[in-house]
């Protein structure tokens, strides 16, 4: 017999959202604000989002770019580090504010038909706790919390996805084994990071991850549009 369905867990950035051209945006008007001459196109982007989180996406291409030019110490790099982070974060939120960031199609009706039946939603991302919140308050409302019962971000998980530590965590706190739950993302790290985590996942490409390799999802689909809980639990039976 096949395990009921107990619990949806999402992750943020290109899943419940397609962010990234505005996170893309928001570190290039970060660079300028810092005096960095860097612009990262989309190509550049596409070939950071393999490596997960913003801070660290940054200290990546500074060490790549920057190590032969400047004699700098590990404190001092992170302090540029945390200026050009935060500076990010703010470009971001407002952009959110603004209503120009929409939910992938299928989110909203998929998250409220869980609701309806009494599923528990919960976030596994390894995004900032600010990009988070300003995402689903503009997307839901004020009371977004109530119904994402388990959220899990950078704050909580410091060891970034493909590590499986922020997937771990939600099961630990939704008190639900892996199999009776269905995560959603949309990279090769996410994936790697929930079935690390023993969870079957559904993979929604965006542009910038449709050449990752999901091998091992439950299933690749183009969005969530038209997708219910009966298709979920047919395809967890399955």
């Amino acid at each position: 017999m096949s395990p009921a369905l107990r619990a949806l867990v999402f992750d943020v950035d290109g899943t419940l959202a397609d962010t990234e051209h505005f996170h893309r945006t928001a570190f290039n008007l970060a660079f300028a604000e810092a005096g960095l001459d860097w612009q990262w196109d989309e190509a550049l982007y596409t070939q950071l989002l393999q490596v997960s989180g913003g801070r660290e996406r940054i200290r990546h291409h500074w060490e790549r770019t920057q190590a032969g030019r400047f004699e700098i110490d590990g404190r001092a790099l992170d302090d540029i580090v945390e200026r050009v982070h935060v500076a990010k974060n703010a470009a971001y939120e407002a952009m959110v504010a603004s209503g120009r960031v929409p939910l992938r199609p299928g989110v909203l009706a998929l998250m409220e038909q869980a609701l309806r039946d009494g599923l528990p939603l919960a976030i596994a991302t390894t995004t900032s706790p600010v990009n988070v919140a300003a995402l689903l308050r503009q997307a839901i409302g004020p009371q977004w919390k109530l119904h994402f019962p388990v959220v899990c971000d950078g704050a909580t998980a410091p060891r970034k996805k493909p590590h499986p530590q922020v997937y771990l965590q939600v099961l630990q706190r939704l008190r639900q084994p892996a199999r009776s739950c269905i995560a959603f993302e949309d990279s090769a790290n996410g994936l790697r990071a929930a079935t690390g985590a023993g969870l079957a996942t559904v993979v929604t490409p965006t542009s910038f991850t449709r050449g990752h390799d999901f091998d091992g999802a439950l299933r690749v689909l183009p969005s969530l549009d038209g997708v219910t809980l009966e298709d979920l639990r047919g395809w967890q039976a399955g």
